[in-house]
Order: C-alpha cells, then sequence, then structure tokens
C-alpha cells in the first residue's frame, strides 16, 4: 500500500524512508523521555491531576474539535468504526485463548493484553504522520477502545462494569456529540472553537510526558513472562488489525491508522486498575514497561510498512 505525505517521495532511497519514520516517532519518545527524566531527578509530577485534567478536559476538547472540523467521508468513519468494533472483538477472542492456554490470572493479564495505549501513543502517532485527518480517524479507533475498556475491561478486574458510566464520560459524550457536528455539517462560533482547540492542543504534550512519568515510577515483574507476552501481543495485533483492515477494504490512512491503534504498547491504565482492584499489579507493570520499551522499536518498523 501507499501512503503519500508531503514532501516524501516513494522512489527515494532506504535512508529517507528511515527518516520520515524518525520525525513521525521521535517527538512521541522524546516527550515521554521528558517525564522519565524529570521523576528520576526527584521533581515533583502531580501525575494524578494531570491525567484527571486530560482525559476531563482537554481530551474530550481534542476530540469534539478534531471530528467536527476533519474533512472525513461520514461513510468512511462509519466503515472504520466497524472495523475497528471488529477487531477489538477479535483480538479480545484470541487473547481469551491465549490466556487460558498459559494459565494465566484472568484478572491480571486478559485486559492488558487486548487493550493498547490508543490515547497517550496512538492519538500523537497518527498526528504526527498523517496530520488532522489521520487525528480524526485515530479518535473514531480509541473511542471504540474506551467503551470496549470502560465495559469489559472494568468487568474483567473488578468483576462489574457500568454502561451509565460509559454514557456520563466526557471523553465518549465528547466523540458523539463530535459525530454529530461532523455528520450534520455544523460548525461552533470562532470564539469558541479556538476556545475548545487551544485547551484540546495542551492533551497531548502532556499525555505524553504523563506516560514517561508513569513509566519511570513502575515496578516491574516477571520480566521474562511480561516479554513473551508483550511479543505476542504485538504479533496478534498487527496480524488481526492488518487482517480485518483489508477485509474491510478501509482507504490507505484508515487501514494505517487501524493497525497503528490496536498494535500500540500496554496502557498505563491496565496498571492502575489492578492497583485499585487488587489484581496482580506488578505482573501488569512489568507488560507496561517491557511492551512499551519493544514499540520503540516495533513502532518505526510498522510506520516504515505503512507509508
Amino acid at each position: 500500500m501507499s501512503i503519500r505525505r508531503p514532501g516524501f517521495n516513494r522512489e527515494s532511497v532506504n535512508v529517507a524512508i528511515l527518516l520520515t519514520v524518525l520525525e513521525i516517532v521521535a517527538p512521541v519518545f522524546l516527550l515521554a523521555s521528558i517525564g522519565y527524566v524529570w521523576i528520576k531527578m526527584g521533581l515533583e509530577y502531580r501525575a494524578q491531576f494531570v491525567t484527571q485534567l486530560s482525559v476531563t478536559l482537554s481530551l474530550p476538547c481534542l476530540i469534539f474539535v478534531s471530528l467536527m472540523q476533519t474533512d472525513i467521508d461520514p461513510s468512511a468513519l462509519a466503515n472504520l468504526s466497524l472495523a475497528a468494533i471488529a477487531a477489538y472483538g477479535a483480538v479480545t477472542v484470541v487473547m481469551i485463548g491465549v490466556v487460558r492456554l498459559c494459565r494465566l490470572d484472568r484478572r491480571s493479564y486478559l485486559a492488558p493484553m487486548i487493550f493498547g495505549n490508543t490515547g497517550n501513543v496512538g492519538l500523537p502517532l497518527a498526528l504526527f504522520a498523517f496530520g488532522d485527518i489521520g487525528l480524526g480517524y485515530a479518535v473514531v479507533v480509541f473511542a471504540v477502545m474506551v467503551i470496549w475498556s470502560f465495559t469489559y475491561g472494568v468487568w474483567l478486574v473488578a468483576g462489574g462494569g457500568s454502561l451509565g458510566k460509559v454514557v456520563r464520560e466526557p471523553l465518549v459524550a465528547a466523540t458523539l456529540l463530535g459525530a454529530l457536528f461532523q455528520w450534520q455539517g455544523w460548525e461552533t462560533p470562532d470564539f469558541l472553537t479556538n476556545s475548545l482547540k487551544l485547551v484540546g492542543q495542551m492533551t497531548i504534550p502532556m499525555m505524553l510526558i504523563t506516560l514517561g512519568v508513569a513509566v519511570a515510577r513502575l515496578k516491574p515483574g516477571n520480566l521474562w513472562l511480561a516479554i513473551i507476552l508483550s511479543a505476542l501481543k504485538l504479533v496478534i495485533c498487527v496480524g488481526l488489525s492488518w487482517y480485518i483492515g483489508r477485509w474491510f477494504n478501509l482507504e490507505p490512512i484508515s487501514f494505517a491508522v487501524l493497525v497503528i491503534q490496536v498494535s500500540t504498547p500496554i496502557a498505563v491504565t491496565s496498571y492502575m486498575l489492578a492497583e485499585k482492584y487488587g489484581a496482580d499489579s506488578d505482573a501488569v507493570a512489568g507488560l507496561v514497561v517491557t511492551s512499551t520499551l519493544m514499540s520503540v522499536a516495533a513502532l518505526p518498523v510498522l510506520l516504515a510498512l505503512l507509508l
């Protein structure tokens, strides 16, 4: 497949491809490194406050404006939504089999094996790689993951999920409202749009720095098992999302975004849920760290294949 980007020539040598991929990936890991170094220097960082600010205010603003202003055919968004649902459904079924086959604790291991870091890693990568259109597509996949995570994911770890809680989530409300505005062709007044956009612009830097902070504070456990499971998750997620994207005949950018989002490393929120509900948080921490480090090498290769 071929995705044309401004200033990028498919006939260029491999060095040009490598530089293009590094331009996309480097800001993600550089910003995460800032958070990591910040903590290692012993400086204060109130991750809980920053995370709450992001998921309650800035990220909903980013999602709403991105969907409202994105120039994407509604039928393409609908097709991607169905593909994302199918992809996460397939990943869930396969991961249930993996956890059972390996005789792992379902409460501790299944949710991390299903859900990736589509917010902290996936959204920035889609934006840097494919611009505002890529971000619009990434938001759709992110929304599917959020809904599945707040229902089935919470049920896995805590023994009960709440549909009402999902509906009340600002992320879900912003997604539905943004999709409605995009479908109807509505626009908020300029002063409000500019304000929402300004609030939303702080989301990605904050999320990436917070990712680095969270990784710096984790204490990994069961390292070799974490390495094996992280590699297995990556291979399964890439394979399933690639097959499903082809099966739904997604156009190149939406196909690439689907594969990247589904294949992102294990989310730090998986560790937070394990800690909150009494699952094996040390084991989950090991998965988060190893899959994140693995993605440093894996995501550039994946992007190079998709560009």
